[in-house]
């Protein structure tokens, strides 16, 4: 799963895509497209509201890109620690996610939201911008948001976390 091409084609990719196009910021599109996993314990609105905050590098500050802390907190949920001094479940979670912000950026060059964006026209302010055709279509975000689900459920597949 490591051309662009075999991403684009994966489920959560296209749900990903799809949920930011219709709206959700960044990290919501990523972890709405593993909201099934987690019908027993949260609902879509609350995943939601957990991740709207970390929208557009975290409150539009441009620095980590929101898909990278989407796919972080869905991690978190299904294979987390609720055991603040297990060292050894800390390491190997804070691992996993290394290597999935690591192959992001191995794909897209950089996690920063800023990095990114270089070369077009982006804000820091708290406003969102307007979605509509022109924000759509120079922006790469619908994609990122599609790589980072389809890298998240790629790790979880290899860890035996989901099937």
């Amino acid at each position: 799963m490591n051309s662009m091409e075999n991403l684009s084609d994966n489920k959560r990719y296209i749900a990903a895509y799809n949920n930011f196009k219709n709206g959700c910021n960044c990290a919501q599109a990523v972890a709405l497209a593993f909201a099934e996993q987690f019908k027993d314990k949260l609902t879509p609105d609350t995943l939601l509201c957990l991740t709207s905050p970390l929208g557009g590098g975290m409150a539009r500050m441009r620095e980590v890109c929101g898909t990278i802390s989407g796919a972080f907190i869905v991690y978190g949920l299904i294979a987390g620690s609720s055991n603040p001094t297990n060292i050894d479940e800390k390491s190997k979670i804070y691992a996993t996610c290394k290597t999935i912000a690591d192959s992001f950026k191995q794909i897209n060059g950089s996690i920063i939201c800023r990095d990114l964006l270089q070369g077009i026209h982006h804000t820091t302010g708290t406003t969102p911008e307007v979605r509509n055709t022109d924000y759509y279509k120079k922006r790469p975000c619908a994609e990122l948001c599609g790589i980072s689900a389809a890298l998240l459920e790629k790790q979880l597949i290899e860890d035996g976390l989901l099937s």
